[in-house]
């Protein structure tokens, strides 16, 4: 199966190298924002080699260079736009030719301003890459977008609040909703949308029905509307707000982008070799399942994510002892190009343990100048890494892995995890281990709650489940609760926040339980005692494969699989490759990546779920186990990853909008800002500044600006410090293949 990054990656250099200028060299101009996006999936070692001769900012000073071609990769934004119209207006000319594209689609007005400006001469080519997500794993994608939990889950402070947040949810969901388009587009899917509308609880936050967001009143004075026809327009609109869940509103967004892009481009989707049917895209949010992010999950990643200091799912900090034997800090950065962490993430940890010292062991057996038994455990492992100075590459990477397992068990065992766990799956499956209604949860919780030997972050959690487990417990049940666990006031919010979710917290001797349509299925499958709960997720994907996922509950947008047309067997050729001479295509060509030797499942349907609110690494996984046991291309997105301290930290401060939050330390706000346009929002999210002009002018002297030009993010090789010497070492390279390189073309979604 094709990974997310890959495709990403292929996308920026089928740009750059469809930008082939006579004198061969070009100049690569960024912003700040596409400027991480391309070095999120390529290194700049990777992009001089494709005839780059400089990487330069948009947003810095620049020396002109007439006698090269540029070729700008920037995010569509008016700012960027008068960039580069000034770039060759009042007698500049910074590039003897500007190639435009654009991270994501190019508002109409901005394109127009571009083709009537002084800057038209120069523009070769315009084209918009629609790539402005984040691939961060195989089968994973974010927004990188945190602060949306509190768009969507806040409540609003007072009854004047609830129109300036509904009207700022909306422009976030908007927000959202183009970067969920571009996910459909780089995979080529039109596909059918559905979305999560419960129906135990109205609309969250903002979106809870309010007389300030609600449309008038209809007009008509008859007391009985027989049918939804007759009822009109007006009075369906006033009634709609009460099923205006954050999941419809935006899949309902993002519909409307699909469809906006399909009447522009008639042919998309290309037709595929082979044939792929078309897939489905759910989306869905976090109060679908706020159990998933309060568990101990014991997977090697979603274990690391959940004890250890790992930043952003990616850097980790440990030390590394060297051949001397002395320690030193290192800096890990875990990701796909890391074998070991993509064998061993999803695994259990036991499991991975034994996987790393069987690879290790192996290891020792394929380079015969190591004497010895091997490893037995993960002592006998640290002991022998020390002897292996010669394979440094591989010594890091056994010992980068080593140093996480060991300190996950440290943990485990320090922080008495193994009975913790005991009583979250018990609250979260709502059985015990040997398949019984457990009977003695208090009993088994309050010595835990009582002891001072576990923190307070894991009594908050496990008081979390409980309440969850029991649909709610009276109100002074929940202050006993708390009283033995000694919380703090902002943990008891944390809990109390749940509600906020969706989730009953409070409840009486008469209430009913909560009729929730989704449970979890016993599993047939072999599972360890601490990690028998299976996200809902999981459930929903298995029982849409199967058509039994409840319409109700996971209503379409607007096609169905019943209603669609049978695709037509016949493939459409590609279209003969056309000089690129119009600046914006609306018949883009669609290029057919190569397959390797395992092609059974390029034609996999695809499913794409996106958690509006943050996704867990639990969750992450189920994406990876379902592929395999469904079938099916299964990809996961989300605002952002999620882990259980970033969970709690974030229902402390849910309450009141996020303020000391870590994505949003200032919160909310609640001033009424004036409506904005969507270009008007999107400049305001990518708005860069200009840096300040140098203080002094540059000498006439030829190797004074080539020494002041530097490179966005400068390398710490010497070599890519400037233009001269860029070009030196990436003229040695590839001239053999320059022929081939003139004959790449740009491929636009």
């Amino acid at each position: 199966m094709s990974s997310l990054i890959t495709t990403v990656r292929a996308k920026f250099l089928e740009a750059i190298r469809s930008v082939n200028p006579p004198g061969r060299w070009k100049i690569l101009v960024v912003d700040e924002h596409s400027q991480r996006l391309l070095g999120s999936v390529l290194k700049q070692f990777d992009i001089l080699e494709e005839n780059v001769t400089l990487i330069e900012s948009i947003t810095s000073h620049r020396e002109p260079q007439p006698q090269f071609e540029a070729m700008y990769l920037l995010m569509s934004t008016s700012q960027n736009v008068d960039r580069v119209i000034r770039d060759f207006s009042n007698g500049n000319q910074q590039y003897a030719g500007a190639h435009l594209f654009f991270i994501d689609g190019l508002a109409e007005q901005l394109f127009e301003r571009l083709t009537s400006s002084p800057a038209e001469p120069y523009l070769k080519a315009l084209q918009e890459l629609y790539i402005n997500f984040w691939a961060i794993e195989a089968q994973t994608f974010t927004l990188r977008n945190p602060g949306s939990f509190f768009n969507m889950f806040s409540p609003p402070r007072s009854d004047t609040s609830f129109k300036p947040m509904r009207d700022r949810l909306d422009e976030e969901l908007r927000f959202m909703s183009k970067m969920i388009t571009n996910v459909c587009l780089t995979l080529n899917e039109y596909p059918f949308i559905r979305y999560y509308s419960p129906n135990h609880h109205a609309p969250l936050g903002p979106l809870k029905p309010h007389a300030s967001t609600r449309p008038p009143p209809p007009t008509e004075q008859s007391a009985r509307w027989r049918t939804n026809l007759a009822r009109g327009t007006d009075a369906r609109a006033f009634e709609s707000v009460e099923g205006d869940y954050v999941a419809k509103v935006l899949a309902f967004f993002v519909q409307q982008n699909l469809d906006e892009y399909k009447k522009a481009n008639p042919d998309f989707p290309k037709a595929s070799d082979p044939p792929r049917p078309r897939g489905t895209l759910i989306i869905t949010d976090r109060s679908m399942d706020a159990t998933a992010p309060l568990l101990h999950e014991f997977t090697y990643q979603a274990m690391a994510n959940d004890l250890l200091p790992i930043e952003d799912g990616t850097t980790y900090r440990y030390k590394f002892q060297t051949a001397v034997g002395a320690y030193e800090d290192k800096v890990a950065t875990l990701s796909d190009l890391d074998s070991v962490w993509t064998d061993l993430r999803h695994m259990h940890m036991r499991e991975a343990i034994d996987k790393l010292m069987a690879d290790f062991n192996q290891f020792l057996q394929d380079n015969a100048g190591f004497k010895g038994e091997g490893a037995v455990n993960l002592n006998d492992m640290k002991d022998m890494l020390a002897n292996l100075p010669q394979y440094q590459e591989q010594r890091e990477k056994f010992s980068l892995h080593l140093n996480m397992a060991q300190e996950c068990m440290a943990i485990f065992e320090r922080d008495k995890l193994p009975a913790l766990a005991t009583v979250e799956q018990n609250c979260a499956t709502g059985v015990t281990a040997e398949g019984k209604a457990p009977k003695t949860l208090v009993e088994e919780m309050v010595p835990l709650l009582d002891s001072r030997d576990v923190i307070n972050m894991n009594k908050v959690r496990i008081i979390a489940l409980y309440i969850q487990h029991r649909d709610g417990v009276p109100d002074e049940d929940r202050r006993r609760l708390y009283q033995h666990a000694r919380l703090s006031m902002a943990e008891q919010d944390a809990v109390n926040a749940l509600v906020y979710l969706g989730v009953r917290i409070s409840r009486q001797s008469g209430d009913k339980d909560t009729k929730k349509k989704i449970r979890q299925k016993p599993s047939n499958e072999e599972e360890y005692e601490l990690s028998r709960y299976k996200p809902v997720l999981r459930t929903v994907l298995e029982e849409h494969v199967s058509s039994r996922l409840d319409p109700t509950l996971f209503p379409y947008v607007k096609d169905s699989p019943a209603a669609a047309p049978t695709p037509s067997s016949s493939l459409r050729s590609s279209p003969a490759i056309q000089p690129a001479v119009s600046l914006r295509s609306q018949k883009p060509s669609w290029h057919k990546a190569a397959r390797g030797g395992n092609t059974q499942n390029d034609n996999r349907q695809r499913l794409i779920v996106f958690v509006a609110g943050g996704m867990t690494y639990s969750e992450m996984r189920e994406a990876y186990a379902l592929s395999k046991s469904l079938n099916k291309e299964v990809i996961i997105g989300s605002t952002h990853p999620v882990t259980p301290q970033q969970f709690v930290d974030d229902l402390k401060v849910l309450e009141i909008g996020g303020v000391g939050s870590r994505a949003l330390p200032n919160g909310l706000g609640e001033t009424a800002a004036p409506a904005r346009s969507p270009q008007e929002i999107y400049d305001q999210k990518f708005f860069t500044r200009d840096a300040p002009p140098p203080q002094r002018a540059a000498p006439v002297s030829s190797p004074q600006p080539q020494e002041k030009r530097s490179f966005l993010r400068p390398s710490p090789v010497p070599s890519f410090s400037g233009s001269q010497t860029s070009t030196t070492t990436t003229a040695s390279y590839g001239e053999k293949e320059t022929k081939e390189k003139k004959k790449h073309r740009f491929l636009r979604f």
